[in-house]
């Protein structure tokens, strides 16, 4: 399976790209875990960096429970990725509010499969509960993936996820853990509003 751009989780193709129904390669993260950190100075303590995140504390164990979303299904190239998702988590936006729908959680993308130049996935929004009137369409209603996942944080532009991902590979690799055909992205910040180089991005790896 591979996790997100080509190099985002190796040897296992959320790339992650929890999508929902969802059963596909992810992306293939391989590269130098992080190297660590130097010993403080007593008289000048160095300043810490988020350039790559430590190993210790950097996965968080968590179980996720299935929602029930609507989402549209698509694909794309990772070129282009961030104005992908966006212009369909506008599409769900416009549906939610249309409809008067209560949301139940943070935008997220569910990536179904993935390969070096591109993905599948589904844009999802959480809601409360379905809609008296399903819709129709590109917009289809669903449930979001639940089992035993670990928990990644990324802080930064949606370009610098790679590095994110070039370590949760390593941190997998390291700890002999297999990951289940999926990944998700949960945005804690609304990424068609936020400022697109201060992105607070969950990445949820769901194990086998």
């Amino acid at each position: 399976m591979v996790l997100r751009f080509a190099p985002c989780i190796a040897a296992a193709t959320v790339c992650v790209a929890i999508t929902l129904a969802f059963a596909a390669p992810l992306p293939s993260w391989a590269q130098t875990p992080p190297a660590p950190a130097a010993t403080k100075s007593t008289d000048s303590p160095a300043p810490a960096t988020s350039a790559e995140p430590a190993a210790e504390g950097f996965a968080e164990d968590t179980t996720l429970a299935a929602k029930t979303i609507v989402y549209v299904k698509g694909n794309g190239v990772w070129d282009s990725a961030f104005a992908t998702l966006n212009g369909s988590f506008k599409k769900l936006k416009t549906y939610v509010d249309k409809e008067g729908l209560k949301t139940d959680g943070p935008l997220m993308t569910i990536f179904t499969q993935t390969d070096d130049t591109g993905f599948q996935y589904q844009a999802a929004v959480p809601i409360a509960e379905a809609p008296k009137n399903p819709p129709h369409g590109d917009i289809a209603l669903g449930q979001s993936p639940e089992g035993h996942a670990l928990k990644f944080v990324h802080h930064g532009s949606y370009e610098e996820l790679d590095n994110t991902y070039e370590a949760i590979t390593n941190y997998l690799d390291e700890k002999r853990l297999e990951p289940r055909d999926m990944f998700i992205e949960q945005y804690e910040t609304d990424p068609t509003s936020t400022d697109p180089k201060k992105l607070t991005v969950d990445v949820l790896v769901l194990l086998k």
